[in-house]
């Protein structure tokens, strides 16, 4: 009809699109810096890290080998994990013990606080990276039936624990 300029406003559209891939191309701009300019949007839940969502510090519930279970069991009600890791004396990974081994050690164990930390976990856990995709961990937990990995560095340091909770309240799938 002539009336209305519908072409000039698609045509510039498409041009402001044409650019912006140009310049996000020309600087280096990746899907996963999505993640840092664009964190509360779908896209960029998709490429947020493990590192950025694991509990770490106070929050993350350990103990030593030799500690009781009973201490273990305490650690692990106040870290509200549903495990506890195992750790050296330098803080390295050795293990780790979930509410699901728990359960397995009262059905098989009449004296079950008799045994230690070291005696009950489950040696050489799955663990992931913090620089790994929090998509990664999600696809981990679900292929293992599991709800929690422990993130630990190159020298198995204990750096966190990523939660199958948290990845479900980001609604990646």
């Amino acid at each position: 009809m002539g009336l209305v300029p519908t072409a000039s406003t698609t045509a510039a559209l498409a041009m402001g699109d044409a650019l912006a891939v140009a310049v996000y191309v020309n600087k280096g701009f990746r899907e996963g810096d999505f993640a840092v300019f664009h964190p509360g949007g779908r896209l960029g839940r998709r490429f947020l890290r493990v590192g950025d969502m694991m509990h770490k510090g106070e929050a993350l519930p350990r103990v030593l080998p030799g500690a009781s279970m009973k201490a273990a069991i305490l650690e692990m009600t106040r870290g509200k994990l549903g495990c506890t890791a195992v750790v050296d004396e330098a803080g390295r990974l050795v293990g780790l013990i979930t509410d699901g081994d728990l359960r397995r050690l009262m059905e098989r164990d009449e004296r079950p606080l008799a045994r230690t930390a070291g005696d009950v976990m489950t040696r050489s856990p799955v663990t992931i990276a913090r620089d790994a995709l929090a998509t990664a961990a999600l696809q981990i937990m679900e292929e293992r039936k599991i709800t929690s990995v422990p993130v630990v560095d190159g020298e198995r340091l204990l750096e966190g624990v990523v939660q199958i909770h948290d990845l479900w309240r980001l609604e990646l799938f």
